[in-house]
């Protein structure tokens, strides 16, 4: 298996046509032995992108029922960057049930193992492979598997970066210092009023930061330029308090005790 994996990589190397990976996605799938594999592109503005074994009529049916408002593999791996098992996604709405069964009676498989990838500029992707199989097949094969998948989908997003370029996101312009502090203190639940207050400025001051932040982004309205925000890594929201006590291996603090 670990020789059909490194053949596919090699091919995948000296592709340069969207045909060829269509090909190679399908070859991939029989070396897998899998139901399905699926490399699929979501642009910040929702138009979609991409390639793989589904039957082309539930592809058109994913895009007619707009399911990719409900799908908890696409909302759940855009706050992720780890592989993601679909049995961990959570599936209890109504709406998120109906698309499973649906999927599941269009052949998708009841098991499915989805990779996260982010490329330039916000780009967004997903690599998919779905199966029917018990959880135990299931997991004992992604954890055979895992890492090689990984290095799969990181190449194959790298050379659909190349063949398709022209659907890359341009280039965001940088934010202000000011504008930066006005996005993360929302992101951390400040409200817009305790925001100023904690950059000594007025509220109608913050508000031309935002409003100039926002458009900087291209975002919709201020949640969703804090989301592209983070996306893009320009703000950095958690981590322990300033003077929490913490460090890492080779730094010494003054209470530090030196070794003998």
């Amino acid at each position: 298996m670990r020789n059909k994996l490194n053949r596919f990589l090699q091919r995948l190397e000296a592709t340069d046509q969207l045909d060829q990976l269509q090909e190679l996605i399908v070859s991939l799938r029989q070396a897998l032995s899998v139901d399905h594999v699926v490399y699929h592109w979501v642009s910040v503005d929702g138009e979609q992108y991409g390639f793989g074994t589904y039957d082309p009529g539930w592809a058109q049916r994913y895009q007619d029922m707009e399911y990719i408002r409900v799908d908890p593999v696409v909302s759940g791996c855009f706050q992720r960057f780890h592989p993601v098992d679909w049995k961990r996604m959570d599936w209890s709405s109504k709406a998120a049930r109906a698309f499973r069964a649906d999927s599941i009676a269009h052949g998708v498989g009841n098991q499915g193992f989805t990779i996260p990838i982010r490329g330039p500029n916000g780009q967004f992707a997903l690599f998919t492979l779905s199966h029917t199989a018990t959880d135990a097949e299931w997991d004992a094969f992604t954890a055979d598997y895992q890492r090689d998948l990984i290095v799969i989908a990181h190449f194959l997003n790298a050379k659909a970066l190349q063949i398709e370029a022209g659907r890359t996101p341009d280039a965001i312009r940088p934010l202000s210092p000011r504008e930066v502090d006005a996005l993360s203190f929302l992101g951390m639940g400040y409200s817009r009023s305790q925001a100023a207050d904690l950059l000594s400025i007025s509220e109608h001051t913050l508000r031309a930061y935002i409003e100039s932040a926002r458009h900087k982004l291209g975002a919709l309205n201020t949640v969703h330029a804090v989301a592209r925000a983070l996306s893009e890594g320009l703000i950095i929201i958690g981590g322990a308090a300033k003077d929490a006590p913490g460090g890492w291996p080779g730094r010494q603090g003054d209470t530090d005790v030196a070794p003998d």
